[in-house]
């Protein structure tokens, strides 16, 4: 993912944040934000053949301790018009060989349990439930807005890396 492809995936995290099943953010940050807190050879874009985005994945380091330097968080969003056809496990298939290529031995993530979606595409991916962590997020917007929200959290272990 470059500064090029941000106008197209901020706006499928517009797409996602309006659901109020996506995450807690209230808008999208900037290119120079997200830029910032996202590991550059760990985001990737998927595209249609006429170039168009049609979602991306990202992902973060969960600390700047060393010890946890093999450990990332990521977020994937698909765009509303391209889901159901194979793009989010496209995108999660782009991350894990490119975590595995650089050594990361955990990729994870914390999902709502009302996105049985992701939860289903995650599992696909061999991404495994660790608990849910109980009213950890207070909504302040969408469907959700003032009330607490669970999260589930998964995680993914290379087979490869870290061993």
């Amino acid at each position: 993912m470059t500064a090029e492809d941000w106008p197209a995936a901020e706006r499928i995290f517009r797409e996602g944040i309006a659901t109020g099943d996506a995450t807690f953010e209230v808008t999208a940050p900037t290119w120079e934000a997200f830029d910032a807190g996202r590991l550059p050879g760990q985001r990737h874009v998927a595209v249609d053949a006429d170039g168009t985005v049609l979602g991306w994945v990202a992902a973060s380091p969960t600390s700047a301790r060393e010890v946890y330097w093999g450990v990332v968080e990521h977020s994937v969003y698909v765009a509303r018009s391209a889901r159901g056809r194979g793009v989010g496990h496209t995108l999660l298939d782009a991350l894990i060989a490119s975590t595995e290529a650089a050594g990361i031995w955990t990729i994870e993530a914390g999902v709502f349990p009302e996105n049985v979606a992701s939860l289903a595409l995650h599992a696909a991916h061999g991404f495994r439930r660790i608990g849910t962590r109980e009213r950890v997020g207070l909504m302040s917007h969408g469907p959700w807005a003032g009330r607490w929200r669970d999260t589930v959290l998964i995680e993914r272990r290379s087979a490869v890396a870290g061993r």
